[in-house]
């Protein structure tokens, strides 16, 4: 595996461990796509590190857990606002 690949793998489960972010968190804060944050931390940061991985993949495990609450969320905020606007 190249040396900045393994690099990434590393800051970007660092990040989520630090932040309790997202996958779409870290993507934007790498400027990578959701695909290879997902995969630096499942895959490539296993074969790194297995105690930052399995700490990141806590996190991520969490973030997935709550992400229907957080839509949810989500909704009710855009609806509030609009009906305030008309």
């Amino acid at each position: 595996m190249r040396q900045y690949i393994e690099e990434r793998a590393i800051s970007i489960g660092q990040y989520i461990i630090d932040n309790n972010a997202t996958v779409r968190q870290a993507a934007k804060q790498f400027g990578v796509s959701k695909s290879t944050v997902h995969k630096d931390v499942t895959d490539r940061l296993e074969e790194i590190d297995s105690n930052l991985a399995k700490e990141a993949r806590k996190v991520l495990d969490i973030n997935k857990s709550e992400r229907h609450i957080r839509g949810g969320l989500a909704t009710k905020e855009k609806y509030l606002h609009q009906h305030c606007v008309l």
